[in-house]
């Protein structure tokens, strides 16, 4: 565990993300105190416009009208 102070943290943060990025445990501190871990943040993933297009299909009926016993169930006002 590398421990930085503020001040260090400050001068030297491009240095210290690189560190967090190759795994290392980079923490900083207010004097001797740990108060906080610096971690990469992992992205949620990649979304791409048309991804399922030929893997999934529309009924025909998809914009017809929901029958009146199904609205029924919607709060609509």
């Amino acid at each position: 565990m590398a421990q930085f102070t503020v001040h260090d943290a400050k001068t030297n943060l491009s240095r210290l993300i690189a560190e967090a990025l190759a795994g290392c445990e980079v923490v900083i501190a207010r004097g001797n105190v740990p108060v906080v871990r610096l971690v990469p943040v992992h992205p949620q993933g990649w979304r791409e416009f048309g991804a399922l297009r030929g893997k999934i299909t529309i009924d025909a009926r998809f914009d017809d009208p929901l029958p009146d016993e199904e609205l029924g169930g919607w709060n609509l006002g």
